[in-house]
C-alpha cells in the first residue's frame, strides 16, 4: 500500500499536497466543492497588517500554459481574517492549516505573525517574503539575503510555531537567500513564488494589466521552480516546500524528487477547483507505476 503520509517541520500530513496561498481563498469556499479534509493541509489567502483592497483592474492576464496576476493582496486585514474567515473554516476544516503572511515593513510582518500564532489552527507561518505585484515590501524584502534574514529573525522571536519563508524566483542567487533565511532561525523554506512577467494588447498598443506587470503562474515555470527547489534543497537543511506550475501527481514526484519534503498547488486551481483532490487521488497508482512504495523515502532522491 502506497504511504503518502510525510512530515512537515514536525507536523504530520496524510499527504504532501498543499494547496497555494491565494489560490484556495479561506478554504472553505472549497469545500462547498469537495471535503478539504483530505488535503495534507492548505495555504491560505495572503494576509497583512491592514486590510487591503488590491490593484486596480484587469489584475488578470492569460498566457501560453500559465496566467499573470496582479491582485496585490487583497485580503480583509489579519483582525477580520482571525474573527470572521477562521472560524469559517472551523466548521469544515479539522487540520492545522497554513497561514500565509505578507507585509510592507518588519513591524508589519511582525504584529501579523504574533496575532495568528496565537491561534490554535494555525499550524505554520508562510512568511511571504517574494510577492511581485505590490508596490513596497513584498518582494523587495525577498530580493537581499539582508532583508529576508531580517524578517526572518524578526518572526521568529514572537513564535513557536514553524516559520517557512517563501522566496521569490525573481533573484539571480536563490541560494544565498535561502541559507541566511536559515541561519536566521527559519524551520522551512517555501519557493517559487510567481515570476515577473507581462502581456500588451496589441489593439490598445498598452500593457492588459492596470499594475502594468504581475506575477506569471503555471505549467510554464514548472522547469524553473523544480531547478530552484532542487538548489535550495541541497544548500539548506531544513525542510522545502516546492511550488510552480505543478499541475499533476507526476509533478508532485518531480519535485520531491529534487528536495521538496511537500508541494504546493497554485494556478491549477484557478482552471479547475478539484486539481488538488484529483492529484491525491492519483497520487497512490503513479507512486505504484514508478515503484514508489513510500513519498518520505523519495525526497531528495533526484542525484
Amino acid at each position: 500500500m502506497a504511504e503518502m503520509k510525510v512530515s512537515l517541520c514536525g507536523i504530520e500530513l496524510d499527504n504532501p499536497v498543499i494547496p497555494a496561498s491565494g489560490t484556495f481563498g479561506f478554504g472553505y469556499e472549497f469545500a462547498e466543492l469537495y471535503d478539504i479534509n483530505m488535503l495534507g493541509t492548505f495555504s491560505f489567502k495572503g494576509t497583512t497588517k491592514d486590510p487591503r483592497f488590491g490593484n486596480p483592474t484587469p489584475r488578470i492576464a492569460e498566457c501560453y500554459a500559465g496566467m499573470i496576476n496582479a491582485v496585490g493582496l487583497q485580503n480583509p486585514g489579519v483582525e477580520k481574517v482571525i474573527s470572521e474567515e477562521l472560524p469559517k473554516l472551523a466548521k469544515c476544516f479539522d487540520k492545522k492549516v497554513m497561514a500565509n503572511v505578507s507585509g510592507f515593513s518588519v513591524d508589519d510582518y511582525v504584529y501579523t505573525c504574533e496575532k495568528l500564532s496565537a491561534c490554535e489552527q494555525v499550524g505554520w507561518l508562510e512568511v511571504n517574503v517574494s510577492c511581485p505585484n505590490v508596490h513596497g515590501g513584498g518582494m523587495s524584502f525577498g530580493t537581499s539575503p539582508e532583508a529576508a534574514a531580517e524578517v526572518t529573525a524578526a518572526v521568529r522571536k514572537v513564535t513557536d510555531k514553524p516559520v517557512i519563508v517563501k522566496l521569490s524566483p525573481n533573484v539571480t542567487d536563490i541560494v544565498s537567500i535561502a541559507k541566511a533565511c536559515e541561519a536566521a532561525g527559519a524551520d522551512g523554506i517555501s519557493l517559487i513564488n510567481t515570476m515577473l512577467g507581462m502581456r500588451i494588447d496589441l489593439r490598445r498598443r498598452k500593457p492588459v494589466i492596470a499594475n502594468k506587470m504581475g506575477g506569471f503562474s503555471g505549467p510554464a515555470i514548472f522547469p524553473v521552480a523544480v531547478r530552484m527547489v532542487y538548489q535550495v534543497a541541497n544548500a539548506v537543511s531544513i525542510p522545502v516546500v516546492g511550488m510552480g506550475g505543478v499541475s499533476s501527481a507526476e509533478d508532485v514526484i518531480e519535485m520531491m524528487l529534487a528536495g521538496a519534503t511537500a508541494v504546493e498547488v497554485g494556478a491549477a486551481n484557478l482552471v479547475d477547483p478539484y486539481a488538488c483532490k484529483k492529484i491525491i487521488e492519483t497520487l497512490p497508482e503513479t507512486m505504484d507505476k514508478y515503484g514508489i512504495t513510500s513519498l518520505t523515502e523519495i525526497i531528495g532522491g533526484a542525484k
